[in-house]
């Protein structure tokens, strides 16, 4: 054998080098950075992209981290780019991973207080033969600096002049304080009546019949009253538009567009004869599962509303329609990044079709709630109007204010519109828009 023959042979027979391990705590990084890119550049949901941002993390903590780093990430997204803006000689692209990363790094180091010597640590092999030096430089250099985000945080600047625009000032104020923290905990009652029991039981405030409210940050599962069903996570927002409907006495409703079930369960309660549809089987399982924790009872039927045929006329009908789910986004901090005048526009055009479906179904002298929970005009006044331009058969009914909770008012005949800023000092509400429409015949 040459020396050359034997030099070649033995390099073969060599192993490879192992590979550095990985840092502690870099899977939950490398997730949120996987769920900043869905969200931010795919324009996907946040709970939606969480499968397979997380699919390499076994451990329940890990996957909370990397859900807690991108929410708080989304939160602050146009103030941590200003601080990063401030750092660089060149604006970074927005969809860069240099910044994906500088962003959420940020984020942790100045919200969840994460130590400097760790945010850096996990940082690095994020890019992995792209700008490491950039990223170093850049985070070694604020974080020296250790700069305090503004309270309340700034609103995407086209969110906050859409909103400007429709609402004014003073509600892009109150959105901006909302975005800043979590919600809190609505429970929707199975009996009204009981409403003071179960709040004292619980330790929380009533603000409506039916209703209880407790710290964002309380264990469900945990909580009296929960195994037997007493009552269902809703929000108090969400809890209006069948309250709009009163009591059923064994009359005919559908609940369109109804998983997960909240007003499915409302509506049973209330003594109504419902119709559930829906055309997720997923979320259709865990209506099932909700109607089947509580003990109350509801047909429930998987189908495309487009495509479905009624069998009978509906004494009332609820389309709590597909929407953008802008008037959420203190929960789903996401959707104000996903969300343009596209997006908007090409659920207008849904809702317009369904809401003209469903008047349809409905029984002369019935009543119809649209809402949807967004805090665009187009998804809600706008569509009432074009409703009632193009059907002489349907008008406005007036709303009774005995419904609602003290602070909320009726907007207009037969609409109403929860805003930012409505019930602050307790808590404030997600952002909906309702109307009470009745075909020709109502009283």
């Amino acid at each position: 054998m040459t020396d050359r023959t034997h030099r070649r042979t033995h390099r073969r027979a060599s192993p490879p080098p192992s590979a550095a391990p990985e840092p502690s705590g870099f899977p939950a990084r490398r997730a949120a950075l996987r769920l900043l890119d869905g969200v931010l550049r795919r324009g996907q949901p946040l709970e939606q992209a969480m499968a397979t941002a997380t699919r390499d993390i076994a451990l329940p903590a890990d996957r909370a981290l990397a859900h807690s780093i991108t929410a708080q990430t989304l939160r602050h997204l146009p103030d941590l780019d200003a601080l990063i803006d401030g750092t660089t000689r060149q604006r970074l692209p927005d969809d860069a991973k240099a910044r994906m990363v500088l962003r959420m790094s940020l984020a942790q180091a100045l919200l969840l207080e994460t130590p400097p010597h760790a945010v850096v640590a996990t940082a690095l092999p994020l890019v992995d033969g792209g700008p490491r030096k950039l990223v170093h430089g850049v985070l070694g250099t604020l974080l020296r600096q250790a700069p305090v985000l503004p309270t309340p945080p700034a609103l995407p600047e086209d969110v906050a002049g859409r909103w400007d625009e429709a609402w004014g000032a003073e509600m892009v104020a109150a959105a901006a304080s909302a975005y800043a923290g979590r919600a809190p905990l609505d429970l929707a009652l199975r009996d009204p009546a009981e409403t003071a029991d179960w709040a004292e039981r619980l330790g929380g405030v009533s603000l409506a019949p039916g209703h209880v409210r407790l710290p964002a940050d309380t264990e469900v599962a945990a909580l009296p009253g929960f195994a037997e069903g007493a009552w269902w996570v809703q929000d108090l927002a969400a809890s209006l538009p069948a309250r709009l409907l009163g009591t059923g006495a064994g009359r005919r409703v559908l609940d369109l567009c109804a998983a997960p079930g909240g007003k499915t369960m409302q509506l049973a309660a209330a003594g109504w004869d419902v119709v559930a549809v829906d055309q997720s089987q997923r979320r259709l399982e865990r209506l099932r599962a909700n109607l089947a924790r509580t003990g109350l009872a509801a047909e429930v039927v998987r189908a495309d509303l487009m495509d479905w045929q009624l069998d009978a006329p509906a004494d009332a009908i609820l389309l709590d329609a597909p929407c953008t789910a802008t008037g959420i986004f203190r929960r789903h901090p996401d959707v104000i990044h996903r969300v343009g005048a596209r997006q908007i526009a090409e659920m207008a055009e849904i809702q317009a079709a369904l809401l003209d479906h469903a008047l349809g179904w409905l029984a002369p002298g019935g009543r119809l709630v649209y809402a949807t929970c967004s805090l665009e005009p187009a998804e809600g006044e706008a569509q009432i109007d074009a409703v009632l331009a193009r059907r002489a058969e349907v008008r406005p009914l007036a709303i009774d204010p005995a419904l609602l909770p003290a602070g909320i008012a009726p907007a207009a005949p037969g609409r109403m519109r929860t805003l930012p800023g409505m019930l602050a000092e307790a808590g404030g509400l997600d952002g909906f828009f309702i109307a009470l429409l009745a075909r020709a015949g109502a009283d």
